[in-house]
């Protein structure tokens, strides 16, 4: 007879909870490994990691090791997708984060809808001497009698509720904090948890917290009464004369899932420019509802003060060396007295040449904010330059053609994802990013001439994007028709790796 408090819906349910659940949590374990350190001040101090999964230590100078460095390879049996792809470990983290969440609003609803939210949502205090008389016979390493079971014992529903409405909730509103697009449009929102790194702490506790949770509920689908929880997750029965089946059954389907969690691993890294493509068509429906529409909002930033700024501030990347652009050590040497930024190109007809007095007399913008890897460090810095657009503006009118903005750096890429010769840095902006008020030409640091490590003599700032987008050592900037036409025709040299999307606001 089927039982009433296993339809086919729940059941289905948990399954695809169960596949999706380790699609995030091997993309996590991904990201982890990009930065395997965690933090609760958001500067990310050398030395003040409350907990880090490498033996590497940090020098406490600036600039002299990157967070690239820091990376660690992962195996792909263990991570998705493994070795060193953090930004195809993001796209795979926020496609499984979409599933899951249909999957879990769907079983929220029909939980209320059908009236079994009362199998695992406490109705009466009596919950709380049952569930402590539970945990009293599991740790004398017993089992309670079948009785207790209703379907579910005291424990297992305030177990069951909360994962359902705290744990999972805490993860995603986690989650949601470290994006930078909402930290530019609601730094309010990221101070309450503590900022970046506290949000991302309190995710890995809920990680870890998720992770025992699932080893322990399969352990005890194994353990206790395991002749009446196997038939009632396979074909929502009583019978206990089909256990034998629905045991072989549940073991095939778990051998399965890990088959199919590895092979998604594997198949990624098989092509990982056409796995891009593939991923980022999958989120961008999902980015331009939640995310793209998120412009800042300027004075949103005086939320962060001078008592936020950093002790210290990581940096990805080295600058130049004399065989990548010997050109910008000479201006360096002169201390960038010659510097002069290009500006303009084939769409504008003429190019002009600016040097930092004449950028210094364009009108200045100024703002404290957060700086995002999206390895996961952090640094809050007051930044001053001069707005994108109004440097723009010197070259009149934008183009009719001019679609997008091109950033080229001094610089090179750290490598190249398929080994060829490095290329020069570069990112391209879309119009909307140009326009916004804190997207800038940062030529200061804390009231003082910009870093050589973070970018001197002149870098880009977009606040609503992780740190890839903005280029450092510029050399020059251009209106441009599609990006398409420019290095593998991705949007940017991350991009062009298949590290991330054109957009970061994720």
């Amino acid at each position: 007879m089927v039982d009433p408090d296993f339809p086919l819906w729940l059941r289905t349910a948990h399954l695809l909870n169960f596949v999706l659940i380790g699609i995030l949590l091997r993309s996590g374990w991904e990201i982890i490994a990009s930065l395997p350190r965690l933090w609760w001040r958001n500067d990310c101090k050398p030395g003040t990691e409350w907990i880090k999964f490498t033996r590497r230590a940090l020098p406490e100078e600036e600039g002299v090791y990157t967070s690239l460095m820091d990376e660690r390879s992962a195996s792909p049996l263990l991570t998705l997708p493994g070795h060193k792809n953090i930004g195809l470990g993001r796209h795979w983290h926020g496609l499984g984060v979409t599933l899951w969440l249909i999957n879990g609003i769907a079983y929220v609803v029909l939980l209320f809808a059908t009236g079994l939210w009362r199998r695992i949502v406490p109705t009466s205090w009596d919950v709380m001497p049952d569930a402590w008389e539970s945990m009293k016979i599991y740790a004398g390493l017993g089992v309670p009698s079948i009785e207790h079971f209703q379907p579910y014992d005291a424990l297992q529903m305030l177990t069951y509720t909360g994962v359902v409405f705290l744990l999972a909730p805490l993860l995603i509103f986690t989650g949601i904090a470290m994006s930078p697009a909402v930290r530019s449009r609601f730094p309010w929102y990221v101070k309450m948890w503590g900022g970046h790194q506290g949000a991302r702490s309190l995710h890995f506790i809920g990680m870890v917290l998720m992770t025992l949770f699932i080893i322990m509920h399969v352990g005890l689908v194994f353990l206790v009464h395991t002749e009446y929880n196997l038939p009632h997750m396979v074909f929502g029965v009583t019978d206990t004369a089909r256990f034998a089946q629905a045991f072989t059954i549940t073991l095939i389907t778990i051998a399965a899932v890990i088959a199919f969690w590895i092979a998604l691993s594997y198949l990624t890294l098989l092509d990982r420019a056409r796995s891009q493509r593939i991923l980022v068509a999958l989120t961008e429906p999902v980015r331009k509802l939640t995310l793209n529409w998120m412009k800042p909002r300027w004075g949103q930033q005086n939320t962060f003060t001078e008592d936020d700024i950093s002790e210290f501030h990581w940096t990805n990347g080295l600058p130049p060396t004399d065989d990548e652009s010997p050109e910008w050590l000479r201006f360096k040497a002169d201390n960038f007295v010659d510097w002069r930024l290009e500006l303009g190109g084939e769409l504008n007809g003429e190019t002009r040449y600016l040097n930092l007095e004449d950028l210094r007399a364009l009108p200045k913008t100024e703002y404290i904010a957060v700086h995002s890897c999206m390895q996961g460090w952090t640094a809050t810095a007051k930044w001053g330059g001069v707005r994108l657009r109004d440097v723009l503006d010197l070259l009149g009118p934008r183009p009719a053609n001019g679609n997008y903005v091109m950033v080229t750096s001094h610089g090179l890429a750290q490598e190249m994802y398929d080994h060829r010769p490095r290329e020069p840095f570069y990112a391209v902006l879309d119009l909307d990013m140009v326009a916004e008020d804190d997207t800038i030409l940062a030529y200061e640091r804390n009231d003082h001439p910009l870093d050589i490590h973070l970018g001197a003599p002149l870098r880009l700032r977009v606040e609503s994007n992780h740190g890839y987008k903005m280029v450092k050592w510029i050399k020059s900037i251009e209106w441009i028709e599609d990006y398409s036409e420019y290095g593998d025709g991705r949007g940017g040299t991350r991009e062009d790796a298949a590290l991330q999307a054109f957009n970061g606001r994720i």
